[in-house]
């Protein structure tokens, strides 16, 4: 006989598989990336891009979460995105980097030349 808290996990894991997307590429911290993600204002819908240097990751199945970093007018701004979100369209490598941490939190006291990264070439 099947329990009534097994069977809700399975019921959630079974709804959680169809969300998950298959056409997002191999993402690693330290990658420069462009995100394309849908905007909606009022009854209008827009397609807005940002890029920036992915500084942390969290992965748990559907809940995966990127954290981006980036300068705008000297202003570090960092976003948390939801990888599996329906709202994110696209998501493009520009720049691979050579890191040797898994959370890249000393970014955030640096500016300027002090906060790119050794670019890896594969």
């Amino acid at each position: 006989m099947i329990k009534k808290s097994e069977h809700k996990k399975h019921l959630i894991n079974s709804i959680e598989q169809k969300q998950i997307k298959q056409d997002i590429p191999k993402i690693e911290i330290g990658d420069t990336i462009k995100i394309k993600k849908v905007i909606q204002e009022g009854n209008k819908e827009r397609i807005q891009a940002s890029d920036g240097v992915i500084i942390s990751k969290n992965n748990s199945q559907t809940n995966q979460t990127i954290t981006v970093r980036k300068t705008i007018q000297n202003i570090g701004v960092e976003r948390v995105y939801l990888l599996h979100s329906p709202q994110i369209i696209s998501i493009e490598i520009t720049k691979k980097s050579k890191v040797r941490r898994s959370k890249l939190y000393y970014l955030r006291n640096r500016s300027g030349k002090a906060t790119r990264l050794k670019q890896k070439f594969t």
